[in-house]
């Protein structure tokens, strides 16, 4: 079991009192300070960053006991499929206003039509916990004052908050997002699942392949999901499973750009467009991409398992028997 480091002030306890609309009118003050970014103050809801800042503040001695960490814990860069950061929920550490504190930073790290959906995705994926029973917080460093990142895990989620102070790494770090819609077992068309848009978009580009492209395309079977290393990246250019970026047509590259935008949809603005940009400092012509043979549910050539790879990427998207999908893309 992993040993909790308690943040450097874990001994200073601020009261929590007041209302979660106290805490959010308060959040001006906290721009004032330069407690998140500057850009937030753009936005017309109130970032995730400046939420974390209202959430730490209203902690308690315990509560941070709890969930605080140095920003330089090894566990802040865990990821995986189901799992609990800390052992306990949000739903036995927080008050009511501190839960919907932060529901409503889970819902600002996503993009306005897709935030509905993804948390609906998460509720369900709890086995009737519902979202503050199913899910649990982790604070690395501590808002307002340099490095930070909160951390949010559950079954099928595991999502990051750092106010872009984890340097050249989309979201954060490594992120993890799936989706069990119509059961453990899923049927070939994956109806309701939240994320299953992406698959076919994917194909979309398999689509676009001439016969020996396909070939080269294919690979065995998906990758073994190991926890976090699932997502370890090699730096390699060459040698990686699938068709390579730079032997396709100008028309086909322009094409996986654009399903690296779609795959992007469902999260908020300025990490999509983070995440873009990497992307494209990096460079398409390095990247492979791969349609697994194995775990084609319903045997219909529509790939369930495939994946983007290159020296500092890795989107693995694993749709059988439901939706896994493992990011990792740094600078």
């Amino acid at each position: 079991m992993h040993t909790h480091s308690i943040c450097s002030d874990c001994t200073v306890a601020t009261a929590f009192s007041g209302s979660r609309r106290s805490f959010l009118k308060a959040s001006a003050g906290l721009l004032a300070a330069g407690a998140v970014p500057a850009g937030a103050a753009a936005e017309a809801r109130p970032s995730g960053e400046t939420l974390t800042a209202q959430l730490f503040k209203s902690l308690s001695a315990d509560q941070r006991k709890k969930i605080c960490f140095g920003f330089d814990d090894p566990l802040r860069s865990k990821v995986d499929n189901n799992w609990m950061i800390v052992p306990d929920s949000v739903a036995s550490v927080f008050t009511p206003d501190q839960q919907a504190l932060v529901r409503d930073i889970f819902n600002s790290l996503h993009s306005d039509e897709y935030a509905k959906t993804v948390f609906d995705q998460v509720v369900h994926d709890s086995e009737g916990d519902g979202f503050e029973k199913g899910t649990a917080v982790a604070i690395f460093g501590e808002p307002g004052t340099g490095k930070f990142e909160l951390v949010l895990t559950g079954r099928h989620v595991t999502r990051r908050c750092d106010g872009d102070t984890v340097a050249g790494a989309a979201f954060g770090g490594p992120i993890f997002y799936g989706h069990a819609a119509g059961g453990f077992n899923e049927k070939p068309d994956h109806p309701g699942n939240a994320y299953w848009f992406q698959a076919k978009r994917a194909n979309e580009v398999f689509q676009a392949l001439d016969g020996k492209q396909r070939e080269q395309a294919m690979m065995a079977e998906g990758r073994p999901e190991k926890h976090s290393d699932t997502v370890k990246l090699t730096g390699q250019k060459e040698g990686l499973a699938g068709i390579r970026g730079g032997s396709l047509s100008a028309d086909q590259k322009e094409l996986v750009k654009k399903v690296l935008g779609d795959l992007l949809a469902p999260f908020r603005k300025q990490d999509a467009e983070e995440a873009m940009k990497l992307i494209t400092a990096g460079g398409l012509d390095d990247l492979h991409m791969a349609f697994a043979k194995n775990g084609d549910i319903g045997n219909d050539g529509v790939w369930d398992v495939w994946q983007i790879e290159g020296p500092n990427m890795l989107w693995y998207f694993r749709g059988a028997p439901h939706v896994h999908c493992w990011v990792n893309l740094r600078a």
